[in-house]
């Protein structure tokens, strides 16, 4: 089983630097070869509303690099999770969330975009006012993803096991959290892999429990599992994390905003406000993600380490925490031991064996 975990592991890691690497080039010869220009031409020598043209400048983007990267996505998250045997998604239902997730993807994408070039042309430290409105963005996009974003996706009902919907809740008191209720969400049609989640911000705030978790962890595992949840609640994560996305957002803009001229120039572009500068702006949200990933993969790293401790704490009971840990390394494949580099830029958990050895050591 180890053996196929790092087997599994180290696809998904080269997976992961093939997708990085071809992004890029796409993105590169996009704007390098006068495609993103011609596009921009071609569009405004139509009859089209002036409103439209970020709209359809945008769909035709997205379609063009969901089309070059199909193969790919397609190996990663179809075909690989069955060789590995983790899922038993028929490929018509993969299609569906496909198309699914790629028409939220736009709807959000156009949001933003529309969003961004209103800014850029209204204010002069457009940089700053842009951060505020992305932030103040995913911020409501959190509260909605449990309502109407995870629903599109999974069907969910409250939980009908009483006693063990007795126990969450008296957990979440012990741990003073206040809960909507308890969801089970059938994840099995789309992964063998286990998980939960404390998710929603305000009164939306509920706990989601995996099927392929609650059937098969006794309750002792679950309940330290939901301790973990709670425990970033506790610790203010989620609002820690909002500030430390926040900060890369604002660094992120001012970057842009001091250095979109030498930019512009490499690429022979007008300017920022024309819709042919976009995939530039793609192109340095996709580095400046690179360059900042290793510093938000050890800050979450740290808040899960807490959790962990709080967890062991509450719960009083490392034998669950432990075989915990054993089952979820076994049921996702999980690369118990990764090589320092792996974990550095990867890992926003720390190693399962990691993990194991904080709950032995308490």
């Amino acid at each position: 089983m180890v053996d196929l975990a790092k087997s599994y592991s180290q696809r998904k890691y080269a997976l992961s630097l093939i997708d990085l690497v071809y992004s890029l080039a796409l993105i590169l010869i996009f704007l390098g070869s006068g495609l993103s220009l011609s596009l921009e031409s071609w569009l405004n020598h139509i009859n089209l509303a002036h409103y439209l043209r970020p709209a359809l400048f945008l769909l035709i983007v997205c379609l063009l690099y969901y089309l070059l990267s199909l193969p790919l996505n397609f190996y990663a998250s179809f075909i690989l999770e069955h060789r590995f045997n983790l899922t038993k998604q028929r490929v018509s239902a993969w299609w569906m969330d496909q198309l699914k997730g790629a028409v939220l993807a736009y709807i959000i994408l156009l949001i933003l975009v529309l969003s961004f070039y209103w800014i850029l042309g209204n204010f002069s430290q457009w940089w700053l006012v842009a951060s505020v409105c992305w932030i103040f963005f995913s911020v409501v996009l959190a509260k909605l993803t449990p309502v109407l974003i995870i629903p599109l996706f999974f069907k969910y009902k409250k939980i009908e096991d009483e006693i063990l919907r007795k126990r969450i809740f008296d957990l979440a008191a012990k741990m003073k959290i206040k809960l909507l209720d308890v969801f089970e969400i059938d994840f099995s049609k789309k992964t063998l892999k286990a998980n939960a989640a404390f998710t929603g911000l305000g009164k939306s705030k509920r706990v989601l429990l995996a099927d392929t978790l609650k059937d098969k962890y006794t309750s002792e595992e679950i309940e330290v599992i939901l301790a973990h949840e709670f425990a970033h609640y506790r610790f203010g994560h989620m609002l820690k994390l909002i500030i430390v996305n926040s900060l890369v957002t604002l660094g992120l803009f001012y970057l842009i905003f001091k250095t979109s001229h030498y930019a512009l120039a490499v690429f022979k572009l007008n300017s920022l406000t024309h819709l042919s500068s976009l995939p530039l702006v793609f192109l340095y949200f996709i580095l400046f993600g690179v360059i900042m990933q290793p510093l938000e993969a050890l800050v979450s790293r740290c808040f899960e380490r807490q959790a962990d401790s709080l967890a062991l704490k509450v719960t009083a009971n490392k034998e669950a925490f432990i075989s915990v840990m054993e089952k979820l390394a076994s049921q996702n494949l999980a690369d118990r031991k990764p090589y320092p580099l792996i974990k550095f830029f990867f890992f926003t958990h720390p190693p399962i064996d990691e993990r194991i050895n904080l709950a032995k050591n308490k």
